[in-house]
């Protein structure tokens, strides 16, 4: 994935909603999905969509209205956010992360097991 702009918490939940949906919406459908959660304005709702246009992290497409989808998957999304955090807070090192992780006790004996059989069935 190409250097994408930095995206908001507010801006993510517009992606989330694109993401899950894996279709074109409108703005008046992203609005009425947001609903369940979030109780924005329609304005507001617009303002984090054109946002989302000019970062290139989705794009427009004119019918009846303007229609919208991501620019990027959300795997790659993810991918992408988690190596970056690992950069920014770890220098790069996963085994440091880890390392912060089990130092105070954020891993429960169920996380661990957890993580254990993930690297056991993929190696």
């Amino acid at each position: 994935m190409e250097k994408k702009a930095t995206v908001s918490d507010a801006e993510l939940e517009i992606m989330e909603v694109l993401w899950e949906e894996g279709k074109a919406l409108n703005a008046a459908e992203i609005r009425s999905l947001l609903e369940k959660n979030k109780k924005w304005e329609r304005t507001t709702v617009l303002t984090l969509i054109q946002r989302l246009v000019k970062k290139g992290m989705i794009r427009q497409e004119k019918r009846e209205v303007y229609y919208y989808t991501p620019c990027v998957e959300r795997k790659t999304y993810v991918k992408e956010e988690t190596r970056n955090f690992v950069n920014k807070f770890f220098k790069g090192s996963t085994g440091h992360m880890a390392a912060a992780l089990m130092s105070d006790d954020s891993l429960t004996r169920e996380d661990i097991e957890e993580l254990r059989d993930f690297f056991n069935s993929r190696f």
